[in-house]
């Protein structure tokens, strides 16, 4: 989705406004998720990458009430949801849903196939008895499955059909807003390009709106519309898809593509190599937390947190070297 696309929407689907999230370790706090800001449009997917244990699924389930923000807002159609009650919050689980990363973790193994895509019905009472099978049936095959598997188990299916099981079930109750925590990282790769365009194709049908959290990029570019890149619980890019892959501002950014392998034995690029261990988010550096990996490095970053600002239209960066 393009800039000029967006400003021809109301506004935003999902907004994230200064999104916090802490956890408690001894007497000390690590911070997972540390001011996060960025909206989500209609019809939208946003890419939400990083490295592994830099907050991005954090992020995604402290957006919908999985785990209680520390501090912040999210609000969806103009509703704040960390101001929700629990009766409010279960009418707003109608339209926000989550496909999780592992499809065998995420299902019951004592359930039946009808039994673990009609429960969302049930706990809602949406349908019952013959309409709700049917209404089963209907989500195996939007989700390219026979209604042949509808009493079989999880265990009695592939990692790709099952993760299409935990799509049917996020699909049950024509939700608006879906957020993918890393749904292909735990497939065979010659499976995850078809689970993919399948989120397309859905997409494309039902005008659903995604958060696609992921640490493939190659497979990000091919899906998102904007993409968010984070390290150590903090925003460190925002741009359109084709912005970002083209020209990439943060050196983290840069650092991350220049990994992604192109299928060009002849081209040649430079390797961007980042060095040292990842901080440990419970004692983060001082200003910038990248400066202590950074190339670029200078004295100001580690006296003070760069401020994020927009460096070119719609392309946002937390660096000094922009301020």
């Amino acid at each position: 989705m393009t800039n000029e696309k967006r400003e021809r929407q109301e506004a935003p689907l999902v907004e994230i406004k200064d999104l916090k999230k802490y956890f408690k370790v001894g007497d000390r706090q690590l911070k997972a998720v540390d001011h996060l800001n960025f909206d989500i449009y209609p019809g939208e997917t946003v890419g939400l990458v990083g490295e592994s244990g830099c907050g991005k699924s954090t992020a995604g389930r402290t957006m919908i009430r999985l785990y209680e923000a520390t501090g912040g807002e999210v609000h969806f159609n103009g509703k704040n949801l960390f101001a929700l009650n629990q009766r409010e919050l279960m009418k707003l689980r109608r339209e926000v849903q989550m496909i999780f990363q592992d499809p065998y973790a995420s299902l019951n193994p004592r359930m039946t196939v009808e039994n673990i895509i009609g429960e969302p019905l049930a706990i809602h009472s949406i349908v019952k008895g013959k309409q709700k099978h049917d209404r089963v049936v209907e989500l195996l095959e939007l989700v390219g499955l026979s209604p042949d598997h509808i009493n079989r188990f999880p265990h009695e299916f592939s990692g790709g059909q099952r993760q299409r099981i935990g799509i049917a079930r996020a699909l049950a109750l024509n939700p608006k807003f879906i957020v993918c925590d890393e749904p292909i990282s735990a497939l065979d790769v010659s499976i995850q390009a078809q689970v993919v365009n399948l989120l397309k194709e859905l997409q494309r049908k039902m005008g659903l709106t995604y958060l696609f959290i992921a640490h493939d990029l190659a497979m990000v570019k091919y899906i998102s519309d904007r993409i968010v890149v984070m390290y150590l619980g903090n925003m460190m890019e925002l741009s359109e898809s084709e912005e970002l892959y083209r020209e990439p501002l943060h050196p983290y950014t840069r650092a991350l593509l220049s990994s992604v392998p192109i299928p060009k034995p002849n081209l040649h690029r430079e390797r961007i190599v980042i060095a040292g261990d990842v901080p440990s988010p419970i004692n983060p550096p001082s200003g910038c937390v990248f400066r202590t990996r950074c190339p670029h490095v200078m004295d100001i970053c580690a006296q003070e947190k760069p401020e994020w600002k927009e460096a070119k239209p719609g392309h946002y960066v937390s660096c000094h070297l922009y301020s």
